[in-house]
């Protein structure tokens, strides 16, 4: 099997890693109620659960059937 000839530096071996990176959720604005949500992702609002602007489920429905 391979091995290093010399020890790799903790300040080498750092600058290596710098290039692996968290990006940050392009979030998107729901054009009907406003609230930020990730994109092709539903999210609920006040009961509802919402994509692309329409209404997927209403809780407020199944609570009072």
């Amino acid at each position: 099997m391979a091995h290093p000839k010399r020890k790799t530096s903790k300040t080498r071996r750092d600058k290596r890693r710098t290039h692996y990176k968290a990006v940050a959720p392009t979030l998107a604005t729901d054009s009907t109620t406003g609230e930020m949500h990730l994109y092709h992702r539903a999210h609920w609002h006040e009961g509802k659960l919402y994509y692309r602007g329409q209404i997927l489920m209403d809780k407020t429905e199944e609570a009072e059937a």
